[in-house]
């Protein structure tokens, strides 16, 4: 479809689907049987806790339209190297609630500091992934004391990487409009854009991410998420960040290009960028021996502090999921996005 035709058919309908998205609270079909929640500040949060209680704290922040189980191959290793590991579905993805509201990366950061306060967590390394990435800063610039280090997988942090697309979405009927005909469509496209090895984009992962993008509230969830990636203001303010960063990155990513990594390592005062050859948005996945063993030797520090920390709050009980699961899991959701 050319763009004057997509043009006229946005015109067309927008009247229709201005107003069609609709948000979603409450349990959803196909939850995990095995699910944890928190209910952080009225948003019923997925996440997971594991490791020893007193060891130091890794906080794994999935990216755009992903959830937690982006990091299932890195969980195990920080736990076997002596780390307790913590990981969430952000607002309005994963299993995690899509209520209305704001979902920007400041947003979003509250409710990691909220569910690690319900965690008993006081400090703790934050790694995340794409979007994520401007959620991580987001938290070390609200509250510097409790980020100790940060570890960025092919970050989505600058006005200058946002697609004409989410200009677009930012105005009242366009957005809801543009989200509700084209959001969905095509996820194995996006999905290849993401890997540098098309075999990893296999069908049943494609399954996988059609049945997410199906979840009540999903589409707008998303729109709220891209409506409130403004980052003018949040990336001036990169330069005062002063933890040790590790920025890992595909240099074959065709979603965050290798340059933005250049550009954050330049602006980050204490930062070093790591680079996998052959792999895409996902190194976690596509280089993910390397690109954990290097996690681990960058976050391996905090090991040797641990006796010098303060030891954590007592945690609260999470809720238990008692939906009843459907045949599909929560694994491998979504890997296309920012």
């Amino acid at each position: 479809m050319n763009v004057t035709k997509a043009l006229f058919l946005l015109v067309i309908m927008l009247p229709l689907l201005a107003g069609c998205l609709s948000f979603h609270t409450g349990p959803m079909p196909g939850e995990p049987k095995n699910a944890t929640f928190a209910n952080v500040s009225g948003v019923r949060v997925r996440y997971v806790d594991r490791g020893d209680r007193n060891a130091p704290v890794v906080v794994l922040i999935h990216g755009f339209a992903s959830s937690l189980d982006t990091w299932n191959t890195v969980m195990p290793v920080l736990e076997k190297k002596g780390f307790r590991v913590v990981a969430l579905d952000l607002k309005g993805f994963g299993w995690t609630d899509r209520p209305e509201g704001d979902y920007s990366p400041q947003a979003q950061a509250k409710l990691v500091y909220g569910l690690l306060d319900q965690r008993g967590v006081t400090s703790a390394s934050f790694v995340a992934h794409s979007w994520g990435a401007s959620v991580a800063l987001a938290a070390s610039l609200q509250d510097p004391s409790r980020v100790s280090r940060l570890a960025l997988y092919d970050a989505w942090v600058y006005e200058e990487q946002l697609p004409t697309f989410f200009h677009w979405a930012r105005a009242d009927g366009v957005g809801e409009t543009m989200f509700a005909l084209w959001y969905k469509e095509r996820p194995d496209d996006k999905m290849a854009q993401a890997f540098y090895d098309p075999k990893l984009v296999t069908e049943k992962l494609v399954e996988e991410v059609e049945a997410a993008l199906d979840r009540p509230g999903t589409v707008a969830a998303a729109l709220a998420a891209v409506r409130g990636q403004r980052y003018v203001d949040l990336q001036r303010k990169y330069r005062t960040i002063k933890k040790p960063v590790i920025l890992l990155w595909g240099r074959e990513d065709q979603v965050t290009q290798l340059r933005f990594g250049e550009r954050l390592s330049k602006e980050l005062p204490d930062a070093k960028l790591v680079v996998y050859p052959q792999c895409g948005h996902f190194p976690m996945i596509e280089a993910d021996s390397a690109s954990t063993a290097d996690l681990a030797t960058f976050l391996e520090p905090e090991l040797k502090t641990q006796q010098q920390t303060a030891p954590q709050q007592p945690v609260v009980a999470p809720q238990q999921n008692t939906t009843t699961p459907a045949t599909t899991g929560g694994g491998g959701i979504d890997r296309n996005g920012p």
